[in-house]
């Protein structure tokens, strides 16, 4: 059964299929057709809706996208759509902003947007044009354009109201509360061992890619385990030697401290997908989905990521190297899975991380070519060299020949031409509708040379974050 809060009232549902999406069950069995469905693949934005949960003695609000989160993925929190906004003959001042901003024409996107408004508005004090572009970077207009979008999201954020959430947050938490946990494994141990029992079961942690084959490719799911009630699968820690992630961990979750320790990395993740999508997508789904174009699986091989693996009760250490076997096909065993992703910290300044992604837009995109490369010099000679790229092979994968033209040897100009020429050696990428095979070779090396030129000369080449 999944309890949760809707319209100030407690909902218990137990007679859905495990695979209902949150806007199949708006629109078809709520009635609240105020979500719209665009493109049901968490792309346009138009189904966004927020979830308020439980932080501390606190709400936290976070938008999500309806066509790709299951309704079991409710449990414990608080379901807030676009009808829930006007209170009292009054519009909520996010969608008075989009008024009083002309932000708004056809009107299709305009829930989605003043959604993702709402929560922007929850977790922002002051604006700032980067925090707000990323809010709204999974939500797409065809019509109006983005400036009056972005001058609504200033108002909201700059002429703050008390609205009737805030004033009912107190008892909103002491609802949530009471609502008791969801049935189904609570701790690792009864995890692994249900799955063990049941290896044809679905574990499902954030589902944005899983819930495609509902929504795209119109398949029915196997019975579902959420991941959700876990706590040891949602820790994100640093030791002194590694930033140890737990698999279910939303992305979103793990950005501060990925951020801190690896900056390039953080900057690619602010390209990830979406905001809707980072609240609920996890490294551990990214990896075990083994997409050749997931990309967070290069930049993982390039920093020499290991996964604890678990079967049962035991434990195995694989390098992540070693865990893509090929196209959509991994190294789990039947009943095992992701318990934790390990990456090395850098005690070492002279260790630089560098990552690129090409996509044809800025943000929300998949990757035409994403590179990673960790190189470190010493005296002038190349003595560690991980270079991985995604979208070049049937999987994510490091280039050993190129590292072998790198390692050992002067850092160099000649040296990276050599190593860019071994390319061909390491990866024959395919054509398809993002950029054909030549193009994402000539990319590949090209971006391998700009990694020498910023790690060489940083002064003759301005650092940017993104491709288009």
């Amino acid at each position: 059964m999944t309890q949760f809060l809707m319209d100030n009232r407690l909902h218990s549902v137990t007679n859905l299929p495990d695979d209902t999406t949150v806007l199949q069950f708006l629109r078809r069995d709520a009635g609240r057709c105020g979500t719209k469905e665009g493109c049901a693949s968490g792309d346009c934005g138009a189904c966004t809706v927020v979830l308020a949960q439980v932080d501390g003695e606190k709400l936290h609000y976070q938008t999500v996208n309806a066509c790709l989160t299951f309704v079991s993925a409710l449990h414990g929190k608080q379901l807030i759509t676009v009808e829930d906004l006007k209170h009292r003959g009054e519009l909520h001042h996010a969608q008075q902003a989009m008024i009083d901003n002309y932000a708004s024409q056809c009107g299709f996107c305009t829930p989605g947007f003043v959604m993702s408004l709402f929560a922007l508005e929850k977790q922002q004090t002051s604006f700032e044009r980067e925090p707000a572009q990323h809010a709204l970077s999974g939500n797409l207009c065809r019509c109006t354009g983005y400036r009056p979008i972005m001058d609504a999201a200033q108002q909201v954020c700059e002429q703050p109201q008390a609205d009737q959430f805030d004033r009912a947050e107190q008892q909103t938490l002491q609802q949530l509360k009471s609502i008791k946990r969801a049935s189904g494994p609570a701790s690792i141990e009864a995890l692994a061992t249900f799955y063990l029992d049941n290896p044809n079961a679905q574990l499902v942690a954030g589902g944005t890619d899983l819930a495609l084959d509902v929504t795209q490719r119109y398949q029915r799911l196997p019975k579902l385990i959420s991941l959700s009630a876990i706590p040891e699968l949602q820790q994100v820690s640093l030791t002194e030697t590694e930033l140890l992630i737990g698999a279910a961990a939303p992305i979103s979750c793990c950005m501060p401290l990925v951020q801190q320790e690896f900056p390039d990395f953080g900057l690619l993740l602010a390209r990830f997908a979406s905001q809707q999508i980072r609240n609920q997508g996890t490294f551990g789904g990214n990896i075990a989905n083994a997409s050749p174009i997931g990309d967070g699986n290069p930049v993982l091989l390039a920093l020499g990521a290991t996964l604890v693996l678990r079967r049962g009760a035991v434990l195995r250490h694989l390098p992540l190297d070693q865990f893509f076997l090929g196209y959509k096909k991994t190294a789990l065993q039947a009943g095992e899975f992701i318990e934790q992703i390990r990456i090395p910290r850098s005690t070492d300044s002279a260790r630089q991380l560098r990552v690129y992604k090409v996509s044809k837009r800025l943000e929300d995109d998949i990757s035409a070519v994403c590179a990673a490369l960790q190189i470190e010099v010493r005296q002038g000679v190349v003595v560690h060299a991980r270079v991985a790229f995604g979208g070049m092979a049937e999987m994510a994968r490091r280039a050993a020949h190129c590292e072998a033209e790198l390692l050992g040897q002067p850092w160099k100009l000649a040296t990276i031409e050599r190593a860019a020429r071994a390319l061909e050696q390491d990866f024959s990428p395919l054509s398809d509708f993002r950029a054909s095979r030549e193009y994402r070779m000539q990319v590949a090396k090209n971006l391998l040379r700009r990694g020498y030129i910023e790690l060489t000369s940083p002064e003759t080449l301005m650092r940017v974050t993104s491709y288009v």
